[in-house]
């Protein structure tokens, strides 16, 4: 008995599992893959394309070339004719006055009202949520004249400013939320470490938490940035008294009634009008990804 005692138990060996080899995707499909992805992003691309292309063109070849978007001859002067014979540089500078400060002011607003939203509780927290969610249903067709009054009534018409107003206004909601996802993913020692220091709540807020919101603030910048570039309603309105006042796009509105037959001169504004809010979304897709991933997680 000692001796069977002493011998060592051994285990059967398990064989391993041959893996399944994995199927490889037959190139055949993966080259009609590429090609169909290529053909639907050429005909997504073309109509700028063409524009870009139109803008180039003198008037006889617009029309006579019809859907080559390549000139046989350039022409930079459609551009340099369209920012000053057609007032397109004073609506650029229109809109761009209108879009900075439509996104600081909605910036400044939406982060700190997420951020109260978020870290403090509050009697009636909410019904506050609730009030703000049910005015994101409210269209503007609805509400433009109550606010056109309102403005009219504190002297603000006929004015940039009050477009920067109104359309910063209609931006809160939207990015309070946003905001408020955001903070709410921060880890709260943070904020307990600050306290401890001494910190106040407006002081965690404006120099730890807001900080640390860089591709929250980038992603709610680039919403507010591109609704208000391509804004039509509200500019439309707010300007009817002061064409001097005109943004890109109802600058654009009025140079087709005006112009009819000056295309390239279109075409031409139509670029300017696009070309700054691509450039600005390449320079911050990265933040607003990163952002936008963060709001939804939390």
């Amino acid at each position: 008995m000692s001796s069977l005692a002493t011998l060592p138990v051994t285990t059967p060996a398990t064989e391993p599992v041959p893996s399944r080899p994995r199927r490889r995707r037959p190139r055949a499909a993966m080259v009609m893959t590429h090609v169909a992805l290529l053909v639907s992003g050429i005909a997504w691309m073309y109509p700028f394309l063409w524009t870009l292309g139109s803008s180039l063109k003198d008037t006889s070849e617009f029309f006579g070339r019809g859907l080559n978007p390549l000139p046989s001859r350039v022409l930079w002067s459609n551009y340099q004719d369209a920012w000053a014979q057609a007032s397109f540089g004073t609506y650029f500078v229109n809109t761009l006055l209108i879009t900075i400060g439509t996104c600081a002011g909605t910036l400044v607003v939406t982060a700190m009202a997420g951020y109260v939203l978020a870290r403090a509780p509050f009697p009636g927290r909410g019904i506050c949520l609730f009030l703000i969610s049910a005015t994101l249903f409210l269209p503007h067709g609805y509400t433009i004249i109550p606010i056109f009054d309102l403005m009219e009534r504190l002297g603000l018409l006929n004015s940039l400013f009050s477009i920067i107003i109104v359309q910063a206004a209609g931006g809160v909601v939207f990015g309070t939320f946003l905001f408020m996802g955001y903070f709410q993913t921060i880890d709260g020692e943070l904020e307990d470490a600050a306290r401890v220091d001494g910190a106040g709540f407006h002081q965690t807020f404006w120099r730890i938490m807001l900080p640390l919101s860089g591709p929250m603030l980038a992603t709610v910048g680039l919403f507010t940035a591109i609704s208000a570039w391509n804004s039509y309603f509200i500019p439309l309105v707010f300007t009817l008294a002061r064409p001097e006042q005109r943004t890109l796009s109802v600058g654009m509105y009025a140079f087709i009634g005006e112009n009819s037959t000056q295309w390239t001169l279109l075409c031409a504004g139509s670029v300017i009008t696009i070309v700054p809010i691509v450039v600005l979304f390449v320079l911050l897709q990265r933040f607003f990804v990163n952002g936008l991933a963060g709001a939804i997680k939390g």
